[in-house]
């Protein structure tokens, strides 16, 4: 019995040393051996490892493509006008032993925090020489890939490689958005009044041509009728003239009684005339005038 109280402990340290020397590093990671702060030993070969134990430790790293997501930060472009710029990168740790080194105990948040100051340095100097209009057009590729160049040359000494870098948003300050917005809204009010002024100007003049028509039109009916209400007048002279010439004593009669009718119609004015009167000749008469014979051939 006492001899197996002694075993058990004794197998219980030895379990506990055999655990605490074996580390599994996982197909996505990789990793060093550090003793005492000193890196020992770089894994970057998935599967099982082996390390002195209670004296040497494992810290684990990606081994796999990581993000970076920017600050967003003002920039000055080449024509003065301010943009709010910011970027996504992509990187990986290289160099674990330099990675180490360069970071320390931090490791990737340290790293993050230094890639992110480096890419935003890469972005001030890139597009400080170009102007703000080179971003919209087809030099944007251009400019990315020359901030990735410059970021990836200044990232070296952390022991990563920065494999890509993609300007997420190329926007005006707010208060420049403001006043952008605004002369914008100008720009299109003017625009717009100089659309409605052009379209009453045309307006005025298809109003002033259709007036015009309308009075010429108009001038030219009545001057079409005139020459009809003469020549209908002149012909009824005519003919007026032909009947007192063959008759002038029954024209004369058939007036009178025309005078007479319109004369004794209601509603007409009063007249106040002698009986004896030249106009009561042939009511005060007991007889026709005699109808002449027509003309042989008339």
């Amino acid at each position: 019995m006492m001899r197996a109280a002694l075993i058990l402990p004794v197998i219980f340290v030895l379990g506990a040393v055999v655990v605490s020397s074996v580390f599994i590093v996982d197909e996505r990671k990789q990793a060093l051996v550090l003793q005492f702060g000193q890196v020992k030993q770089e894994v970057r070969e998935p599967g099982l490892g082996f390390k002195i134990p209670f004296i040497q430790d494992v810290v684990y790293y990606e081994d796999r493509i990581l993000g970076l997501p920017t600050n967003p930060i003002e920039v000055t472009p080449a024509d003065d006008r301010r943009l709010v710029v910011d970027a996504f990168a992509r990187w990986r740790i290289v160099d674990l032993v330099q990675f180490r080194q360069a970071v320390g105990a931090g490791g990737e948040d340290t790293a993050r925090q230094r890639l992110d100051r480096i890419i935003n340095a890469a972005i001030r100097e890139v597009m400080g020489g170009v102007p703000s209009t080179a971003v919209l057009s087809e030099d944007r590729t251009s400019l990315m890939n020359q901030i990735r160049d410059l970021a990836r040359r200044e990232s070296v000494s952390l022991g990563v490689e920065v494999i890509d870098v993609r300007l997420t948003r190329t926007d005006l300050p707010e208060q420049n958005l403001e006043a952008t917005f605004a002369r914008m809204r100008a720009e299109r009010q003017r625009e717009a009044a100089d659309e409605v002024a052009r379209g009453n100007e045309a307006a005025q003049r298809v109003r002033a041509s259709a007036d015009r028509e309308v009075v010429e039109v108009t001038s030219e009916a009545r001057k079409t009728a005139e020459i009809v209400r003469g020549e209908a007048d002149a012909e009824r002279n005519g003919i007026y003239a032909e009947a007192f010439g063959q008759d002038p004593e029954f024209f004369a009669f058939t007036r009178s009684l025309t005078s007479y009718e319109r004369s004794m119609q209601g509603g007409n004015s009063s007249i106040v005339m002698s009986p004896e009167s030249e106009f009561f000749d042939y009511m005060n008469s007991d007889q026709a005038p005699e109808v002449a014979a027509p003309v042989a051939g008339q």
